[in-house]
């Protein structure tokens, strides 16, 4: 039998075609700049070095493909954000939840850390290419310093507001310390955690960029580079659509880890 109007499962049930609408709307906007992009590639507006055709750029991805390349490049790419993003950000929810609980802490380490903060991700590169080296850990780290500071800024500032009220009613309970973290303080700014994991996500990809262009002989800002050297304008734009179609892909993962957690713990 089906839900009855009145139903938990009923607002789920009218919900669904909603975001069904809602995902082929935002793929209204994707398909009007391909096709631009077309027309501005065929009408003679640019050159096709210039501004290659979508379908050479498709026939690009193809030859790589064939090649057994470009798996390679997106799966390195991948793996370094991944593991940069789980180190970052696993040291931002620390140091954030430190400073956010602690005032004693905010003062010794929160200019410190807020100057660091400041520093351009290229900045970088060339310090950790003296002391790390051009191999992978160099380039994990990076994506690591660039996935810290979003949580970190999320995290502290939003534990410094939790509600007074909770904390003491956790307190009446007889949480303490790290018990009491885990179970009202970190549930209740949730939302914001999750908000800074994506931001730094998006900042991970931005940061993997920045190490592959410069030091990298795989992935997918090696392919950015090399493309430009050889005057392969359909492949460098084959990296840029890549990067996007993987920074939205793992957003939305985190999208759906957001759904699920604030069910179940906020």
């Amino acid at each position: 039998t089906g839900a009855e109007p009145g139903s938990p499962a009923a607002p789920d049930a009218a919900r669904r075609p909603g975001r069904g609408l809602g995902a082929l709307a935002g793929l209204v906007l994707p398909a009007v700049l391909v096709a631009a992009w077309h027309v501005l590639s065929t009408a003679g507006v640019f050159s096709a070095v210039e501004l290659p055709a979508p379908l050479r750029v498709l026939e690009a991805g193809a030859d790589l493909l064939a090649r057994g390349e470009l798996w390679t490049h997106v799966q390195i790419s991948t793996q370094r954000v991944l593991l940069g993003f789980a180190v970052g950000g696993s040291l931002g929810l620390a140091l954030g939840a430190l400073l956010g609980l602690s005032r004693r802490a905010e003062v010794l380490l929160g200019p410190t850390v807020g100057a660091f903060r400041a520093v351009p991700s290229l900045a970088w590169v060339p310090l950790l290419l003296i002391w790390v080296g051009i191999g992978e850990d160099s380039k994990v780290t990076l994506v690591a310093i660039g996935a810290f500071f979003p949580v970190f800024t999320t995290v502290s500032g939003a534990l410094r507001h939790v509600d007074r009220h909770l904390v003491e009613a956790g307190r009446a309970f007889g949480l303490r310390g790290l018990s009491l973290l885990t179970t009202v303080q970190l549930p209740a700014v949730l939302p914001a955690i999750i908000s800074g994991l994506r931001l730094a996500l998006a900042q991970g990809w931005l940061f993997l960029v920045a190490a592959e262009l410069i030091a990298a002989s795989m992935g997918l800002g090696f392919l950015l580079t090399d493309s430009q050297n050889n005057g392969r304008t359909d492949r460098l734009l084959l990296a840029i659509v890549l990067l996007a179609v993987l920074g939205k892909l793992s957003d939305a993962v985190l999208g759906v880890f957001e759904r699920w957690a604030i069910t179940k713990w906020a």
